[in-house]
């Protein structure tokens, strides 16, 4: 699929990015081009000391913000396909600094999507989050807003060979600034601050997330949205299982936190088809109706009020599904 093509990759040093080039030079040994796009040089520096150019030539380390549309065309020459991970996405800090998470966010997607419109680009997938789904803080409300926008950008293309499509999961078993790392650092204090003993999330490592983008790249037709059938869990027992011992102190929600997230509304519902592995919601806008799109493409439409939450989820982890997880997927980490 990605052999004799060149891909980019917005966010490249993020832990989905590192995860994504991992799987990408194993997988495809002859891929022409592989560009890491991110602001960061010091992040740059150490990715390319362990996948250095010596070893992987198809690699590229291109320094840029998505904030910076002329910097984003000058990179995606002869680019065929982009992953878009670049974001900000921590919900105090978009609470508290909310138009720099806009700026990049929002008005990045859009840079992207009229660069890649400009260019040859051919496959377009960008990562979005549970928290887009009815969204009640702004990281979430910017997420929504991308999602909108790349898939509206299938209106625009023309006679342009290129497909817009998002994928959207929930939190990544271990990735920087989630809660198991932070459990984690923690455990040694003998107490856990708890936000809420109700409080659940949709889980998903980072190899899933992985493997969503590239099933993506080759199947999406554009305009869906895909969502991943994965299990959910409750952070009490996140933190049992990471430290069985320690005492939880109930500290509150933060803002901008739900007790339970979503990933399917059932305003959603209508436009939503089961294909299996995933769930695809489809653009209302869309040129073939949710019928045409089964028949030709697979799948079933849901009932009429579905909604896919953490909270109402029929897969659920215990604590030692969790241990066992955080142990094959949190790398370098073992629970004693």
């Amino acid at each position: 699929m990605l052999n004799d093509k060149s891909v980019l990759v917005t966010g490249g040093t993020g832990s989905f990015g590192k995860a994504f080039v991992r799987t990408v030079l194993a997988r495809y040994p002859d891929i022409r081009r592989l560009v890491i796009y991110s602001r960061d040089e010091l992040k740059q520096f150490e990715m390319a000391q362990v996948f250095p150019r010596s070893d992987y030539p198809a690699l590229r380390y291109f320094l840029g913000d998505v904030r910076d549309e002329a910097r984003l065309r000058r990179a995606l020459e002869g680019i065929d396909v982009v992953v878009h991970a670049a974001a900000l996405k921590q919900v105090p800090a978009a609470e508290y600094n909310p138009f720099e998470c806009i700026k990049t966010n929002v008005l990045g997607a859009q840079n992207l999507i009229e660069a890649c419109l400009d260019s040859k680009v051919e496959r377009v997938v960008a990562l979005s989050t549970d928290k887009a789904a009815a969204p009640i803080n702004l990281y979430g409300a910017t997420k929504l807003c991308s999602d909108k926008l790349f898939v509206a950008a299938n209106n625009i293309k023309g006679a342009r060979d290129i497909r817009f499509s998002v994928v959207r999961y929930g939190n990544v078993m271990g990735s920087r600034g989630s809660v198991i790392p932070f459990f984690m650092a923690k455990k040694g204090d003998g107490v856990l601050p708890i936000t809420d003993p109700r409080m659940t999330r949709f889980n998903i490592s980072l190899q899933d997330g992985v493997e969503m983008v590239l099933w993506s790249i080759e199947n999406a037709i554009g305009g869906e949205v895909l969502v991943p059938k994965i299990p959910s869990y409750r952070i009490g027992d996140v933190a049992t299982a990471i430290a069985p011992e320690a005492e939880q102190k109930v500290i509150g929600i933060r803002p901008g936190e739900k007790i339970h997230e979503e990933m399917i509304t059932a305003s959603d519902s209508f436009n939503t088809v089961d294909m299996g592995e995933y769930y695809a919601i489809l653009p209302v806008s869309a040129e073939y109706s949710i019928e045409d799109y089964c028949r030709q493409h697979g799948g079933e439409p849901v009932e009429p009020g579905f909604a896919y939450s953490s909270g109402s989820n029929p897969d659920f982890l215990d604590v030692e599904q969790i241990r066992a997880l955080i142990d094959e997927h949190v790398v370098g980490q073992t629970i004693d």
